[in-house]
């Protein structure tokens, strides 16, 4: 596979990370389509194990997020900006604190919005915890799966 395909994949992968935070969007669905698409077009090992592991991972968030309650964020305050700011927490955290760093990042991201449009700890806190109720668990679920997947792939293409 070429290095501007490789980028095209890349691209989808990210336009599939943006669209997990965007209601109505497949955004794991692109992901793992990447994913399936590089596999398909460089059949190596490699690809294929994590291809597989990418579908684990999508089928086991889906199985998770059906467990969590529905999503009613607009109903809870939640606006673009906010998914924006949860966005770049979830991947800074990602980055940052390999894996497990999107967890914090994403809710710090989300508290850093809130605190900058309410101006007070206790207020930024409370619109924290109402996001996370009203559904930011299941949008952390499906981002932080995507975000493994496009680490896999980032690291099989890097690494192999």
């Amino acid at each position: 596979m070429g290095v501007w395909e490789l980028l095209l994949v890349g691209v989808v992968i990210v336009l599939g990370l943006c669209g997990v935070l965007v209601p109505g969007v497949p955004g794991s669905w692109l992901v793992w389509a990447a994913v399936l698409w590089w596999a398909l077009t460089d059949p190596q090992p490699l690809a294929w194990a994590v291809l597989v592991g990418a579908t684990a991972v999508l089928l086991l968030s889906l199985t998770v997020r059906a467990a969590l309650p529905p999503r009613r964020l607009r109903q809870s305050g939640a606006t673009p900006g906010m998914g924006v700011y949860a966005g770049a927490g979830a991947f800074l955290g990602f980055v940052l604190l390999p894996v497990l760093g999107a967890l914090p990042g994403f809710a710090a991201g989300i508290y850093l919005h809130e605190r900058l449009r309410l101006g007070r700890h206790g207020e930024a806190m409370a619109a924290l915890r109402t996001t996370m109720r009203s559904g930011g668990s299941s949008v952390l679920t499906e981002l932080f799966a995507c975000l493994l997947i496009a680490g896999a792939w980032l690291g099989a293409v890097l690494g192999g």
